[in-house]
């Protein structure tokens, strides 16, 4: 995956009466199990809680590709707030920014993605570490160490094209999958598209706002 550059790190902005809060989603590492139409079975990502704490990120709601940020030790588990890429708490790096959605199924980080963070914005004077706020946009996050659980087959992160999945449709790490286990070879909506390698078309139980239906497995 190729990381976008970093850009200028930024002067901090006082949030004033607006604060910009970062909530954890609980949409990372989403797995997909059941019989032959697979239902979908939401699962977080190793690491992950299944609390949505927040915290102030000082940036006033506003995010680009290439902010950085890392977990806020005054709001933990969950929460996270913005850091200058060279300060000690910077841990991730934003690959992508997508607008906010109330459908977790509708934000799809691109490959690399190693966590997936919702930013809300508070009115008021509350720190938000109980969680709440107006979602305003969400961040495809990259870990700025070499660990990076959501590349292509690596076993973490979203599915995307060059994961693995069992015969179940639950993502694995490809380095550990078997002769009943599947590449991902296309994400689809109808089986009929699936690339001509598919050997088991997985057709999903429908998601509101999921881009596919249908995971084509091939050979690992």
């Amino acid at each position: 995956m190729t990381q976008p550059g970093s850009t200028p790190n930024r002067p901090r902005r006082g949030a004033g009466c607006l604060q910009s809060l970062l909530v954890l989603a609980v949409i990372l590492g989403l797995g997909y199990g059941a019989s032959k139409i697979f239902g979908d079975e939401s699962s977080e990502s190793k690491g992950s809680s299944s609390s949505s704490s927040s915290a102030s990120d000082g940036k006033g709601g506003s995010w680009e590709i290439g902010d950085c940020g890392g977990p806020d030790p005054e709001n933990k588990p969950d929460g996270y707030r913005a850091f200058d890429c060279d300060e000690q708490g910077a841990t991730f790096k934003a690959l992508k920014i997508e607008d906010a959605s109330f459908l977790p199924n509708a934000i799809q980080c691109p490959a690399g993605t190693d966590l997936i963070i919702q930013v809300s914005r508070v009115f008021g004077s509350g720190d938000g570490k109980k969680g709440g706020g107006i979602p305003t946009n969400t961040v495809c996050g990259r870990n700025l160490t070499g660990d990076h659980p959501g590349d292509a087959g690596a076993g973490g992160g979203q599915l995307v094209e060059g994961d693995c999945v069992s015969a179940t449709a639950k993502e694995i790490a490809c380095a550990s999958a078997g002769a009943n286990d599947f590449k991902v070879l296309g994400l689809v909506k109808e089986k009929t598209e699936c690339p001509a390698a598919t050997t088991e078309p997985m057709q999903l139980m429908m998601a509101m706002g999921r881009p596919y239906d249908v995971i084509c497995g091939g050979k690992v």
